[in-house]
């Protein structure tokens, strides 16, 4: 399949956004390495969105109004996956029964809690930082995120043994195509101060503690356990950058 079409196939199954072209969804899997790309649309309009609203709200409204952009854009598409692994490893005991949790559709009070507060960090990390650098750091937090999921599928398998639909889809990325996701993933770093290059290392042993600890209890990843690993990539990238720059 042409490039241009697998990067649609992604926008479309990663967005809300739409494709200007007919698609075959049975080569999706092979748009993952596109995924961190989406993170420079995802997180270029969120950083427009805050640059916008901070001319005439304060900085914590244009931070949330920010946020708001990233998930209306998404669906709430990994939030949703946060939520569920909250749900099913917070309430689940074996693994049956974490992945039971996982799939049910309602919220609990793990997923809640959980929503809300990394809601809360991300709305508080952002809104102290000098507002000249939150679109920078929205920009780079949404596009180094999306290079977790991807590490995770390249390194675990999939939990679901009978779920045969989902897990022939799994796709591992060859060593071109990892490449060429992690260079567009690090690459708007490069407009942040040069010392926020030592943020990756928290972000990378963060997602690697999530890559054993789903391991541990379901025997490897589920589709949520990837949506929660961009949102807690996400989020350690926002704290360790800015305890960073406070430090050094």
């Amino acid at each position: 399949m042409p490039k241009i079409k697998l990067f649609f196939l992604a926008l479309t199954f990663y967005t809300r956004l739409p494709s200007p072209i007919a698609l075959d969804y049975k080569d999706l899997p092979k748009a993952a390495v596109y995924f961190p790309l989406i993170g420079w649309l995802v997180g270029g309009m969120s950083a427009l969105s805050f640059y916008l609203a901070d001319y005439l709200w304060p900085q914590s409204s244009a931070v949330i109004i920010a946020i708001i952009t990233g998930i209306l854009i998404t669906g709430a598409f990994h939030e949703d996956g946060f939520s569920d692994v909250c749900d099913g490893f917070g309430g689940g005991y074996g693994k049956q029964r974490i992945l039971d949790i996982m799939k049910d559709s309602r919220i609990g009070v793990y997923g809640a809690a959980g929503l809300l507060l990394i809601l809360l960090l991300k709305i508080s990390l952002l809104s102290e930082t000098p507002a000249h650098l939150v679109p920078l750091l929205l920009f780079s937090g949404h596009s180094l995120s999306r290079l977790m999921p991807l590490i995770l599928m390249q390194r675990d398998e999939y939990a679901r043994e009978n779920d045969s639909k989902v897990s022939s889809a799994v796709y591992r990325l060859s060593p071109l195509e990892l490449a060429s996701a992690i260079t567009i993933a690090l690459l708007p770093l490069l407009l942040l101060p040069n010392i926020t290059v030592l943020a990756i290392l928290p972000v990378w042993l963060v997602n690697l503690w999530l890559g054993h600890y789903f391991n541990r209890h379901i025997g490897g990843y589920t589709g949520d356990c990837l949506g929660a690993s961009q949102q807690i990539a996400e989020t350690v990238f926002y704290l360790s950058a800015t305890a960073i720059w406070a430090l050094i």
